[in-house]
């Protein structure tokens, strides 16, 4: 009949053929994605590991990510959204300029940390699709304009010396990215002692004045 259920040899009813067993929640894909290139590396992460990872068929995830650059494409949407909007709330603040760049670089520094594994994929865009390789360069000029603007404000503020602004924010960000390569749990280079030292490399606040406003007079 059709429509009917399949019968296996105990004549006990199977789903019928070519119906997904479950939807793929992509938010746990891109949880176990993100597990496999912690534990196994970029080399480790395959549709196949993905699949057992969740336990559901090989077939069904293959459906809707039918490559590793697929599933990797999945980790990275929900990263760089995460990212993103965590720089724009942080721009969009009433923090001064300084408190801004500080909070930027706290958060690259601790992406660069909890991301280590994949980071550097996903600044490069490479091994993306092509849809998602699209997105990664909205992301990246969009992503870098967040800094260009803080950086901006912090020079006219007299925090950093006249420079470009866009060079600027690539060196910091590359120093920031440049964290995912060597830093390794378990080392006396925590998270903590790796952000205070980023922070210190910029310059010192100017004394404020008796109102808590403006330079000292001498």
């Amino acid at each position: 009949m059709t429509g009917s259920r399949h019968q296996d040899a105990n004549g006990e009813g199977k789903r019928p053929l070519g119906r997904p067993r479950r939807v793929i929640d992509p938010d746990a894909l891109a949880t176990t994605v993100a597990k496999l290139y912690a534990e196994e590396g970029h080399d480790g992460v395959s549709v196949t590991a993905a699949a057992d990872r969740l336990n559901v068929s090989r077939a069904t995830l293959y459906r809707t990510y039918p490559t590793k650059e697929h599933i990797i494409a999945v980790l990275f949407e929900r990263s760089t959204k995460e990212l993103t909007e965590a720089a724009e709330k942080i721009v969009a603040g009433e923090d001064t300029p300084r408190e801004k760049l500080e909070a930027l670089i706290t958060l690259q520094v601790d992406a660069a940390v909890r991301m280590r594994g994949y980071l550097p994929v996903f600044f490069g865009g490479g091994g993306l699709p092509q849809d998602s390789y699209e997105r990664w360069r909205s992301f990246s000029r969009h992503y870098e304009s967040l800094w260009v603007k803080v950086l901006k404000d912090a020079i006219k503020d007299g925090l950093l010396v006249e420079a470009d602004p866009v060079v600027t924010a690539r060196l910091l960000l590359g120093q920031c990215l440049w964290v995912s390569r060597w830093y390794r749990p378990g080392s006396k280079y925590t998270r903590k002692v790796i952000t205070e030292a980023a922070l210190a490399l910029l310059p010192q606040a100017p004394p404020r004045g008796p109102e808590g406003v403006g330079p000292q007079e001498s």
